[in-house]
């Protein structure tokens, strides 16, 4: 008897860490596809992007790496950029979760981090017949605030 319930828990011990095993591979699986699917609703959105004010040789400078924040970094400057499923502000480093339509506009998840917390971001965006696209606080936001691209 007592070898028929080790015989059990050795099995059902193997049968859930087989489990938990497939599990954790499906979750990063959909991780991966997830992501996926959140860089190609951003290919659009990819570059520096600026709103009025400021000229964009004031804000970034250009090297072999691509487009970043002139140093010193405007903490203030209204700026941000997409690279790949990152954006990055003057102030804050995002990973963009996820991408989807809402209505004309699209919604990203952003799991941003800065020098003193981490927290989830949503943001409601849309790109312009012109090129530019707008921000909007929330759904009830009907002007927006408009940005220019700067690079790709």
């Amino acid at each position: 008897m007592l070898n028929v319930v080790l015989w059990e828990e050795v099995t059902m011990g193997a049968a859930g860490s087989v489990g938990a095993t497939w599990l954790g591979l499906g979750l990063v699986a959909f991780a991966a596809v997830s992501g996926a699917r959140a860089q190609e609703g951003l290919s659009a959105y990819q570059g520096a992007w600026l709103q009025r004010g400021p000229e964009c040789a004031e804000i970034y400078s250009s090297a072999a790496k691509g487009t970043s924040f002139k140093k010193p970094v405007d903490i203030f400057a209204p700026a941000f950029i997409v690279s790949g499923n990152r954006l990055r502000t003057p102030q804050a480093s995002c990973r963009i979760t996820s991408v989807r339509p809402t209505g004309d506009r699209q919604r990203l998840i952003l799991d941003c981090a800065n020098a003193v917390a981490g927290n989830e971001v949503r943001v409601l965006m849309m790109l312009q017949p012109d090129g530019s696209l707008k921000r909007y606080f929330n759904e009830q936001d009907t002007l927006g605030t408009r940005y220019e691209r700067c690079s790709r």
